[in-house]
């Protein structure tokens, strides 16, 4: 019999942030869900992508200009203390994403790990970008994150914090097998992401309840594949009357949702993880060190695109 280990565990969903709002309102609005996690019984929290602005990456500007008005040069800086603040106060971990010019004068999205301590314990830089690069002026929106940041170069790395082993994604990553499989062999027990996820999709006519089934289904499928448990908060609704979906979730290594936001608004939902409920799965359904063949997995690396089939 394993040994049970939990991690009180919430998500912060966020309602919409416009433009007009500032940083101080927005970091304002975290510390309330992580208070109302914290009386929740909570031990980490989980905010959404690009938390602190609007989802900026719909705008056609010059890549100056977004760097002057949407990202953040230091982490905390004097708008995100009082977050930091009050993860110390509280003895509350979280995971935050943001918009960061990195000290090179490279652009990236990016996520945190920040332990009860209130000290940065691990970085993540979004590997995955969607959208494109160039103008699209007939399109109801723009999908710019190709322009304005770069693929980021830290990899997918699996952090210590606080006793758990948790690992971080944004938004489309979350979509990719590989994603989650490469934090499992490091031993992650927990992955946690933020994502801002438009209603409409600007390539082609996707039915609005399917954006939000394969985000689903994404979860879910790799969630159990990993025996791992997943978090995701969305920051959702209709800023400056863009839409983008809610649903966030905690799903367990069983593949099973075990808590879903209700809303398009802030809006916190908390579980109790039982950890050793993913070692389980990890030991009896998914050994990978019993069960995996990668000798015959070779494709994954040697290719980026379909090709031919192997003679």
């Amino acid at each position: 019999m394993l040994p049970k280990r939990t991690l009180s565990l919430a998500v912060a969903q966020m309602g919409p942030v416009h433009l007009a709002d500032s940083r101080e309102s927005v970091v304002t609005r975290l510390v309330a869900m992580m208070r109302e996690a914290k009386t929740r019984g909570a031990e980490f929290v989980v905010f959404p992508e690009l938390a602190l602005t609007t989802f900026f990456p719909r705008y056609w500007m010059s890549e100056n200009e977004a760097q002057q008005r949407f990202f953040e040069a230091t982490m905390p800086g004097l708008a995100t203390q009082p977050l930091f603040d009050m993860a110390r106060e509280l003895c509350m971990g979280f995971y935050l994403g943001y918009a960061e010019l990195a000290s090179d004068g490279r652009p990236y999205n990016t996520a945190i790990l920040v332990d009860r301590r209130g000290e940065i314990v691990g970085k993540y830089r979004k590997i995955h970008l969607p959208g494109h690069l160039d103008h699209k002026p007939d399109a109801p929106f723009q999908h710019l994150e190709k322009k304005f940041f770069d693929v980021g170069d830290l990899g997918f790395r699996v952090f210590d914090t606080d006793s758990v082993r948790i690992g971080m994604c944004l938004c489309n990553d979350r979509r990719w097998p590989e994603t989650y499989r490469v934090m499992a062999l490091q031993s992650a027990e927990v992955v946690v992401l933020g994502y801002n996820t438009p209603s409409i999709n600007i390539h082609w006519n996707e039915p609005v309840h399917l954006r939000t089934s394969t985000h689903l289904i994404s979860l879910q499928a790799n969630a159990y594949q990993n025996g791992i448990w997943v978090a995701a908060a969305a920051k959702c609704g209709s800023e400056d009357g863009h839409h983008m979906i809610g649903s966030s979730v905690i799903v367990a290594p069983t593949g099973e949702i075990v808590a879903r936001t209700l809303t398009e608004e802030d809006e916190v939902i908390c579980v109790k993880a039982d950890l050793s409920l993913g070692a389980f799965f990890r030991k009896h359904v998914f050994n990978f060190a019993e069960h995996r063949r990668p000798e015959h997995y070779r494709l994954i690396t040697e290719r980026t695109g379909a090709g031919e089939p192997v003679s």
